[in-house]
């Protein structure tokens, strides 16, 4: 499951728990261009829950979604990434540096008021 709000006028938080499955990420992919659909220079909050990896259909919808995504993607300068996961910490760092333009951060879930510390001081 997921969960997308748009909290402020230049951020939206996305919280991800569980797997998803194909049409979670359409769903997801869509309220995302949704709630994102006129920031310019924004700050996201993506908290990682619970994850497991998405199933294979999930991710050939990301994959075909790609070059969307990365508009999408653009409209945001800063990332703040809440996970207890290693790996998923270790892949996002990664993701920051293949994205022109987009700095992407991250925290252990229990530092939440260090993320939002930080992506409220990158402005």
């Amino acid at each position: 499951m997921y969960s997308v709000e748009r909290v402020a006028h230049d951020r939206v938080d996305v919280v991800v728990n569980g797997r998803l499955e194909t049409e979670d990420m359409r769903q997801l992919i869509d309220t995302l261009e949704v709630r994102a659909a006129d920031v310019e220079d924004g700050r996201m909050l993506i908290d990682v829950e619970d994850f497991h990896l998405p199933s294979l259909g999930a991710m050939k919808v990301e994959f075909a979604n790609m070059p969307e995504l990365m508009r999408l993607m653009r409209r945001f300068s800063h990332v703040a990434v809440l996970s207890d996961e290693g790996w998923v910490n270790a892949v996002s760092s990664l993701e920051g540096k293949l994205i022109p333009g987009l700095e992407i951060n991250t925290f252990p879930r229990h530092q939440r008021y260090q993320a939002e510390t930080w992506l409220g001081n990158v402005h």
